[in-house]
């Protein structure tokens, strides 16, 4: 062998310029790939969770516009009932108008008791019923023979709207 060729295979590994470089580099990278799976990880959790309590949110206010508007509507109905009372206790002096009058009278009140049929207030009966606090209030006693407790007398009537009570009735109770 001569100066010229050299055996490569005897030769001492020098370390190839810039191979530590790239092998540092590819152990860079890969770190800053699981930092970056790691933050990418933390940021959906947090748009995930974003998104669900948007979506709460969303429910809780169209709750809330619901029960609002229920509760407008129970307010303007229960101020209607003032007008068919005051309806009834001109019926008891409906004598007392002419025969057009009467009818005029009887004509409105079945307009306005066919609306809040529509919106589904109804009217319960009380009289001679057993006495009920959840539907009736007490306003007065009275001394009956035969059983306690019964509605004797209705001095105002009770409604109900739907399913619940929109105004108990006001009873007399046998004592």
């Amino acid at each position: 062998m001569s100066e010229a060729e050299v055996d490569v295979d005897t030769m001492p590994e020098e370390p190839v310029p810039g191979e530590a470089d790239s092998a540092k580099q590819e152990a860079d990278s890969a770190k800053q790939i699981e930092e970056l799976r790691a933050q990418y990880g933390r940021e959906h959790d947090l748009f995930l969770r974003t998104l669900a309590d948007f979506e709460n949110y969303r429910r809780r206010i169209e709750r809330q516009q619901t029960e609002a508007n229920r509760n407008g509507k129970r307010q303007i109905l229960f101020s209607l009932l003032e007008v068919l009372d005051g309806f009834e206790r001109a019926f008891r002096q409906i004598a007392a108008l002419s025969e057009p009058e009467q009818e005029g009278l009887r004509h409105l009140y079945k307009q306005l008791s066919n609306v809040m049929t529509a919106e589904g207030v109804r009217p319960f009966d009380s009289l001679g019923r057993v006495f009920d606090p959840n539907l009736h209030e007490a306003v007065a006693t009275v001394s009956k023979e035969g059983p306690s407790g019964l509605v004797a007398e209705e001095h105002q009537r009770g409604y109900r709207w739907h399913d619940e009570l929109l105004r108990p009735a006001q009873v007399t109770v046998t004592q």
